[in-house]
């Protein structure tokens, strides 16, 4: 139950009729993980403490750092050296009393991962490394956790929801992990970007946590800070027995799609006439790939000119769902033939 100073502190956003008293209520009883407190986590911890999130769970096994500071607005120069985690929580405590923190100085592991997350109602993914997001996944999946996850580099950002009611979860869009790691660190971020991203995660939580609005539930929402483009995928669950149906993404268009036999033969019969495009990331088309050009999902747009018109334009990732993605967003803006290799090169 609100005290009269929540009551207070909250009265503008529980006017809104979508949220109201109930919406309020619903938010201080909700338990949620955060794993990561750098980039994306920072903006959007303080607006989930903001917001009156009853209790917020903190990991991050990090101290801070100055070349944290252009983008993880949290903290400040005097901050540098300390552990994130706790540094977070003292401030999110100052920021609003009324909420409980918990912070955990510690990597996100194996062992220690389900005995974690299973405290809390809502995981958060601010991670910057692929092998904590994979186990991060597929924790929430075997525990039937909703995750919202976000990513950034570079310009550009995205954000999703997984496993919530049977919707697709990480692996549905991003099977295995890759190779390498590629992050902030080696590629470089906008410090704006993270501030973005993590907000729209916030507000992703706050909807998922009231019950209101359209979530990005079994979507895939890209943002480009540098050219504004901002781009909302489906995602397709490959549970056999998955019943649920999210409400399909306004991108939506009907997908033309080829499977590996008749590519193989387009190939063999006349290969001049087709042209293959990897639209996955460079390190995955360097470790594994069936030729063609390299032009990651994000680059399609700014890349036309390297696309020929008179030709069948094939293209490919590793299971089909980013190479559909594609065909939605060239839809409209290329003139010419466009498929998707069902599958993927492994399909």
């Amino acid at each position: 139950m609100l005290v009269k100073e929540e009551l207070n502190r909250y009265i503008r956003q529980m006017i809104l009729p979508e949220l109201g008293l109930a919406g309020q209520e619903k938010l201080k009883a909700a338990k949620v993980l955060v794993i990561g407190a750098g980039g994306l986590g920072c903006p959007m911890l303080q607006y989930l403490a903001a917001a009156g999130v009853g209790e917020i769970g903190i990991i991050d096994d990090d101290v801070v750092e100055l070349s944290n500071l252009h983008r993880q607005i949290l903290y400040n120069h005097t901050d540098i050296g300390q552990p994130k985690a706790q540094v977070a929580a003292a401030k999110l405590a100052m920021l609003n009393p009324h909420i409980r923190l918990t912070a955990y100085h510690e990597r996100f592991t194996a062992e220690r991962a389900g005995h974690i997350c299973q405290d809390y109602d809502l995981v958060i993914d601010c991670s910057d490394n692929f092998t904590t997001r994979y186990l991060v996944n597929d924790t929430c999946v075997a525990l039937g956790k909703t995750l919202i996850f976000g990513s950034i580099l570079q310009f550009e950002g995205q954000v999703a929801v997984f496993n919530h009611q049977g919707s697709a979860n990480y692996r549905d869009l991003y099977p295995a992990p890759p190779t390498e790691n590629i992050n902030c660190v080696e590629g470089g971020v906008i410090g704006i970007l993270p501030g973005l991203i993590g907000l729209y995660m916030a507000n992703e939580a706050i909807k998922l946590i009231c019950g209101i609005g359209e979530t990005l539930s079994g979507k895939l929402m890209t943002v480009n800070a540098l050219n504004n483009a901002v781009l909302i995928f489906k995602i397709a669950s490959k549970k056999p027995t998955d019943t649920a149906k999210p409400a399909p993404a306004k991108t939506d268009k009907a997908i033309s799609e080829i499977d590996k036999t008749t590519l193989d033969n387009w190939l063999e019969t006349n290969a001049d006439e087709v042209f293959l495009i990897d639209v996955r990331e460079s390190y995955e088309h360097e470790d594994d790939s069936i030729g063609g050009i390299n032009l990651p999902l994000y680059e399609l747009t700014a890349s036309l000119t390297a696309i020929p018109k008179n030709k069948k334009v094939v293209c490919y990732c590793q299971t089909g769902q980013r190479s559909k993605m594609a065909v939605q967003l060239l839809s409209g803006i290329y003139q010419g033939e466009v498929y998707s290799l069902k599958g993927g090169i492994f399909g």
